[in-house]
């Protein structure tokens, strides 16, 4: 074939893969950490240090809080522009593909093999489909083939361009996803493989590369640098119990099934991301086909077994951190059937494929010996392109139907509905809003206080769109509608013995409000039934705990205040000279719609 229909049917094939991706992407809304993090970019500036330098959930990836700023400047909370980027990355990523794999391979027919592998197999589907996920696997994966390709390009060339350029891409990765440590050693294998397998001297190369080494050495110690600056552990994390039996179940059902265009069967538990669910058979015969795979390719190509090594150590070595750091019987087994964590070895694996391509063949053996012969020669050649064409398709079918069945999956989506009622909503509201916890499957409790509804809707909310007081108690319902509302009695102002006013609060003085039983420490609503000579401010709060100021009128009004603390009683006082008020009886506890 020649080169300019290669090239033609890579463009194609790279058109083929945005289209699935954008129907992927279009399924899709905005999910768990993505909320955290555009709650962050609402709250502060871009060039902020409380937004650059925070450290989420154990990562540290300024520039992904930059392009999530961006994005939500733009368009804030939509979907649309959200994943319009997203198929830009991946445009970029698979750009950056298909140049490493045409430095390795040339522009012959071959070179499509490990770029369809790389398109189309589902590694890459779940991080590609989940905003927070992409914007640190999308990066790593181009870093991943660019800096690969700067580094055979500079051993080949000497040209330090390539170093310069591969310095730079690893930085804004490393600054995307602490992840990207491993670029700068996965670049130094790839040289050091493809001398071996091609029987140069790998010290050579290596030395040849040494430019790269140097540059890319000094923006990895810099990085390094900061990181340990910045970095905080994540909440919730201790050693799992099993971490052996996790690695086992998560590469038996997870990544090795995908390297065949599986699993195939995705299962969720909203709102749990899906995770592979591939049939037990699949999974032995997967199995089998890589051994066979292996075993077919070190025995037909020379000096392969080193590639294979080195696949299977950087698949060990790059999750092993993930299954050793997550908690609890059981999780990081779903977590790293999601995939979502193997997506780079997309990159690996094609790369891996295209170092075994590039390895001569070996004609040591009896059949091929043989097969030496011009007419078995001219005869088999027809056969292993049909071969070929018939597994590729195959592989392809496989991994669209994958995509499919995750997608199918994934879409479902309770944040969709939530976020879109709100954002109607929210244009017409006439009184502050007093923050509550956005629904436990939007974002989990355990994020407080960023599930809190004005962290999450920072980004669309104006100065005086939530409040810790409010003349008008309303909120938000689980598919977003807002509604009036109403504070439960857990606990009650206990009524005063003056006539006509129980609790009378003049001057600067505090007065207790004390309640008929004691409270909890935690967030709590108080409604406080006023009247009131003026207009004017008053400070509330438990006994011992931080104030809430709140606006009163002149005259009978209620008022609610949203307050952390607990105890037997309340605490006001007026900070308008000269205001006076009196207190009634009042619930103080949670807040409820009919």
């Amino acid at each position: 074939m020649p080169p300019r229909a290669v090239l033609l049917v890579a463009a194609g094939l790279i058109a083929l893969q945005l289209v699935l991706r954008s129907w992927v992407a279009a399924s899709g809304f905005f999910y768990w950490d993505d909320f955290i993090l555009i709650g962050e970019v609402g709250r502060h500036p871009l060039w902020s240090a409380e937004l650059l330098f925070t450290s989420h959930d154990g990562h540290v990836m300024p520039l992904a809080f930059v392009l999530t700023w961006a994005v939500t400047a733009v368009a804030p909370l939509q979907w649309g522009a959200a994943a319009g980027v997203l198929v830009a990355l991946q445009l970029l990523a698979s750009l950056a593909v298909l140049r490493l794999v045409v430095v390795l391979l040339g522009t012959g027919a071959r070179m499509l093999v490990p770029l369809v592998f790389y398109l189309f197999v589902p590694l890459t589907v779940p991080a590609f489909a989940w905003w927070s996920a992409a914007v640190n696997a999308l990066p790593l994966q181009i870093a991943l083939a660019w800096v690969s390709a700067d580094a055979v390009l500079l051993v080949r060339t000497g040209r330090r361009r390539y170093a310069v350029s591969g310095a730079a891409v690893l930085a804004v990765a490393l600054l995307c996803f602490e992840k990207a440590v491993v670029v700068l050693p996965v670049a130094f294998v790839v040289v050091a493989l493809l001398a071996y397998v091609s029987g140069d001297s790998v010290r050579a190369a290596a030395r040849r590369g040494a430019a790269l080494w140097t540059a890319a050495g000094a923006v990895l110690l810099a990085w390094s640098a900061f990181f340990l600056l910045v970095i905080q552990r994540p909440r919730g994390l201790s050693r799992p119990e099993q971490p052996t039996a996790l690695l086992r179940q998560a590469l038996s059902d997870g990544l090795v099934p995908a390297l065949f265009g599986g699993p195939w069967r995705w299962e969720r538990w909203q709102p749990a991301t899906p995770w592979a669910d591939p049939p037990g058979i699949a999974v032995a015969l997967c199995w089998a086909l890589l051994i066979l795979f292996a075993a077919w390719t070190i025995r037909t190509r020379l000096r392969v077994g080193m590639v294979w090594a080195c696949m299977a150590a950087y698949t060990v070595l790059t999750v092993a951190p993930v299954v050793v750091l997550r908690d609890g019987p059981g999780t990081a087994a779903l977590l790293l059937q999601s995939i979502r964590y193997f997506a780079d070895f997309a990159v690996i694996g094609c790369l891996g494929v295209a170092l075994i391509l590039t390895a001569p063949r070996n004609t040591g053996t009896g059949y091929r010996d043989i097969q030496r012969s011009a007419g078995l020669a001219a005869q088999a050649l027809p056969l292993r392109r049909v071969a070929g064409v018939a597994v590729t398709a195959i592989f392809l079918v496989s991994s669209v139907l994958s995509t499919i069945t995750f997608t199918r999956s994934w879409e479902p989506s309770p944040a969709r509905t939530y976020v879109t009622g709100v954002r109607a909503a929210l244009p017409g509201v006439d009184a502050p809003l007093l923050p509550q916890e956005v629904p436990w499957n939007v974002l989990n409790p355990l994020a407080f206080p960023q599930n809190m509804t004005d962290q999450v809707f920072a980004s669309l909310a104006g100065p005086g769109t939530f409040a810790r007081s409010t003349p008008h108690l309303r909120m938000f319902t689980d598919d977003g509608r807002l509604v009036d509302a109403q504070v439960w009695w857990n606990r009650s102002i206990v009524p005063a013995p003056e006539p006509g006013c129980d609790y009378r609060v003049a001057g600067g003085e505090a007065v207790r409000l004390p309640l008929d039983g004691p409270m909890q420490i935690r967030e709590w609503t108080a409604q406080l039934n006023y009247l009131a000579d003026q207009d004017g401010t008053i400070a509330v709060s438990f006994e011992g705990g931080a104030e809430t100021v709140a606006e009163v009128r002149a005259g009978l009004h209620p008022v609610h205040l949203r307050m952390l603390g607990g105890g037997s009683a309340l605490r006001v006082r007026a900070l308008t000279p000269g205001a006076q008020l009196c207190f009634g009886a009042g619930p103080v506890g949670v807040v409820a719609h009919d």
